[in-house]
C-alpha cells in the first residue's frame, strides 16, 4: 500500500501512485489544519486512492495534535464516513 507523507515545505500530504502524485493541500493556523484541496491522478479516481490519502493525512494530523477544518468536499465526506475521526473536527457545523 502506498505510504502517505507530510510535505511540510509545500503544506500538503502526498502519496505516490502508479500514475503520478496524489496530494491533499492544507493551511495551518495554530492547532487547526484547514484541508482545502485533494487530488488524485485522473486515471486512478474512483479506485480508493483518494480515501487512502485522506485517511493517512487524518492519522498524521491526529498524531501532531491538529483539529481539522475540512473545506474540501472529499475530505469532509471521508471524515463523515469514519467515526474514528469524529474527535478531529475543528468545527462540526462544516
Amino acid at each position: 500500500m502506498p505510504e502517505v507523507r507530510d510535505n511540510t515545505e509545500q503544506s500538503r500530504f502526498e502519496m505516490d501512485t502508479s500514475s503520478s502524485l496524489a496530494v491533499t493541500d492544507y493551511r495551518l493556523n495554530g492547532s487547526t489544519m484547514t484541508i482545502y484541496h485533494s487530488e488524485v491522478p485522473l486515471p486512478l479516481r474512483g479506485r480508493s486512492h483518494g480515501a487512502r490519502l485522506v485517511l493517512g493525512a487524518l492519522r498524521m494530523a491526529r498524531e501532531k495534535g491538529y483539529k481539522i477544518l475540512p473545506n474540501c468536499w472529499f475530505v469532509r465526506d471521508v471524515m463523515q464516513s469514519f467515526d474514528e475521526f469524529a474527535d478531529l473536527w475543528a468545527n462540526r457545523s462544516t
